[in-house]
């Protein structure tokens, strides 16, 4: 059976209808989307995650919208208000704005100039003068003087105050202004009186103005981040004239007593009641297009460097580096559990050099160390410089690794759970260690806004950004999979099906038990229902388990399909793996049920590379030497850069010094781009021209066309 939505959403999204109904009836199944497009592409159509999330928020938006409706009908209906040609415009009404301008004359009010020239009996004499009858208006207005109305102008006022708000609750009138905002709306923005050295960062907006449909963004939430800090006085419209001419296009119709009324009604209703109102709602409207952008920039990032090369599993020394108090060293072993911990001094002001490069050797040798890491943030370049001075004889590989986060993770919640015993300094250098041997299993305990990467993430509507980062995180830890056996809690936390509760189930049971030799015995875990077990199982690999399928992305419930396989070729599922069983059978011949040629051809390739990790290894990368700090670069110096975050303007690259630089948006290519991230990723190393350096406020220029 049709949802009552989906063919709305067809046309919205241009995917076919019978692709959205299955689509909305396994949402509404409690399917997560990672389970969906993974293993129901059959019943999609092979949509992609992004595919059915939009399909679920459109499914949302219209539930909301109906939502509304019923509301309204109500409300008018208990007012005893509803006509049939009133409650038909309701239900043909297709978005909240045009169901709530149905309602606004019907929606309770507070007491206005309006409801007291009611009061007060005027409103006959307001239809009178809105028709724009031929007549002797002063006699007409006599006719309403009493105790409350004392002489003919507060009767004509009032009047007008009645024929105002008329104005205003007209869909006709609100339509018009809307369809003005939207051609010839201008944001104008002026600095407030007395604040201009405390708002000095936003002196580019003290006298500013662009049209609404072309202001960017982050121009757009710098703006709305100076207002709401006090420093910015900001407005949206259209030039006052030409709204109050549509207006009287619409209501004037004479050329008599009534019509100087009329006039002024118009222009006060608009500048009183219409234009607030209409501001508020294009205010809304951009704030939230600007919301949007900024979070898709984030998403992409975040998705970026979830998924960023990982370097695996080895033993790693990390180094977070400092000055006065020291650099904090720890090795970590394979799995990334914590061996030891020490403090070396090597640079200013202590600058025990010698010291720290015995420490170093003996640990490297002590604990067999194949890679240090060390952090990017105070005395990186130095203590970079340190430890390249050693001899390793080539047998450690030194990587700078970003450190966004790790603060913040070193004092939170997590980590005291993980390191009870370690302070700060210690859990930030574990975390720069575990970030280069696996990324996404570091990142996932750390809240994506405190990363660092995106644009204006403290402005936008932080339950829309936390939903879509939630989101992010779960697609990617989903699509690469985790180790059932060694998965930590939080990384656990995301697989499709699961959450915190039952994360800790399995950590627990994990300890009771000992490792899990089988997805089977998934379901032994508390809680751990069916349903559940169906979400999550195919995203849960267990290495050297029972069944080798166990380790693999293959579904539980396709196992017998490859049984069925293995039959057919006259060899065991295990000689299967790491085959590829196209060049051997006809997939079409296993086609049945709900398994069709997408998931065969799904099973084929996990068969093929079985458990295969979708994330690139890491390659070490050298800033050039000599450059240390801002006053070393010149102008026309070509420098090899790792960039660290992409906005919708440009992408800002670490030179190895203090300061990043920014490719700004017109640099990145010789041709037009809409998008940085068409020409640039997070984390990619890449070697920029350097076309200008503003030393006074630490601004580097940056371009790609060399």
């Amino acid at each position: 059976m049709a949802n009552k939505y989906s063919k709305k959403i067809s046309l919205k999204l241009n995917i076919a209808q019978s692709n959205i109904d299955p689509t909305i009836k396994l949402l509404k199944d409690d399917n997560t989307i990672p389970f969906i497009s993974r293993y129901r592409k059959e019943a999609t159509g092979n949509l992609d995650e992004s595919q059915i999330l939009d399909i679920e928020k459109e499914l949302n938006s219209l539930e909301e919208i109906d939502a509304r409706r019923k509301t309204i009908l109500k409300e008018i209906k208990k007012q005893g208000k509803l006509t049939d040609s009133l409650k038909e415009k309701i239900i043909k009404a297709d978005s909240l704005t045009e169901l709530e301008d149905i309602y606004l004359p019907y929606k309770p009010k507070k007491r206005t100039k309006a409801t007291i020239a009611k009061n007060f009996g005027l409103e006959p004499l307001a239809k009178t003068i809105f028709r724009q009858d031929d007549i002797n208006l002063e006699e007409e207005a006599k006719k309403y003087l009493t105790d409350k109305v004392k002489g003919i102008e507060d009767a004509l006022e009032g009047a007008r105050n009645i024929i105002s708000e008329w104005i205003n609750e007209d869909k006709k009138a609100r339509d018009s202004i809307r369809s003005l905002f939207k051609k010839e709306a201008v944001i104008h923005s002026r600095v407030v009186k007395g604040k201009e050295k405390e708002g000095s960062k936003f002196s580019d907006y003290f006298d500013y103005s662009e049209p609404l449909e072309k202001i960017s963004s982050h121009r757009l939430l710098a703006l709305r981040r100076g207002e709401r800090e006090k420093i910015l006085r900001v407005m949206i419209k259209p030039e006052d004239d030409n709204a109050i001419e549509a207006l009287n296009k619409l209501y004037v119709k004479s050329n008599n007593q009534c019509l100087k009324h009329v006039e002024i009604a118009i222009e006060d209703g608009y500048r009183r009641l219409l234009f607030p109102s209409i501001e508020t709602e294009f205010a809304n409207i951009s704030k939230e297009k600007a919301d949007q952008e900024a979070i898709e920039v984030f998403m992409k990032n975040l998705r970026q460097l979830l998924l960023a090369p990982m370097l695996g599993r080895k033993r790693v020394m990390a180094l977070d580096p400092g000055f006065r108090t020291g650099c904090k060293v720890v090795c970590l072993n394979q799995q990334g559990d914590l061996v030891k911990n020490t403090n070396i001094y090597p640079n200013e002001p202590q600058k025990r050099v010698g010291e720290a490069e015995k420490i170093i050797k003996d640990l490297v040798k002590e604990y067999g160390i194949e890679v240090i890491a060390i952090g990017d943030g105070t005395a990186s370049r130095e203590t970079k410089a340190f430890i390249g001075s050693i001899d390793f004889e080539g047998k450690v590989k030194v990587f700078v690794v970003s450190e966004a986060g790790a603060s913040i993770y070193s004092a939170s919640k997590i980590a005291r759970e993980e390191f009870p015993d370690c302070d700060v300094t210690v859990r930030g250098a574990v975390s720069i260690g575990r970030r280069l041997m696996d990324p996404l299993a570091e990142l996932v305990k750390i809240d994506p806004k405190s990363i660092g990467v995106g644009q204006y993430q403290h402005d936008v509507d932080q339950n829309k950004l936390k939903d879509s980062l939630t989101q992010v995180v779960e697609s990617c830890v989903n699509l690469v999979g985790v180790n059932l056996n060694t998965a930590s809690k939080y990384l656990l936390t995301y697989i499709s099906g699961l959450g915190p509760s039952l994360a800790q189930n399995i950590i627990d049971y994990r300890a009771e038990n000992g490792a899990f030799d089988s997805r089977e015995k998934l379901k032994s875990v508390k809680r751990m229902g069916d349903k559940v077990f169906e979400q999550c199982a195919g995203f849960l690999r267990i290495q050297n388990g029972k069944n080798p399928l166990d380790g693999s992305g293959v579904h539980p419930e396709s196992y017998y399909i490859v049984k069925k396989i293995a039959k057919d070729l006259g060899c065991s599922v295990k000689e299967l793996m790491g085959k590829k069983i196209e060049e051997r059978v006809n997939l079409e011949n296993y086609v049945e049920g709900k398994i069709g040629m997408p998931t065969l051809k799904d099973i084929a390739s996990e068969l093929a590379k079985p458990g295969r990790d979708p994330r690139d290894t890491i390659e070490q990368f050298e800033f050039k030497k000599g450059i240390a700090s801002i006053d070393d670069l010149k102008v026309g110096m070509i420098l090899p850069g790792i960039v660290t975050n992409i906005t919708n303007f440009g992408a800002f690259v670490n030179l190895g010094i203090k300061h990043d630089g920014l490719i700004h948006i017109s640099e990145l290519s010789h041709k037009y781009i809409e998008d940085p991230s068409e020409i640039v990723k997070m984390h990619q190393h890449l070697e920029v021209k350097i076309i200008d350096i503003d030393r006074d406020r630490n601004r580097i220029s940056l371009s790609l066309k060399i």
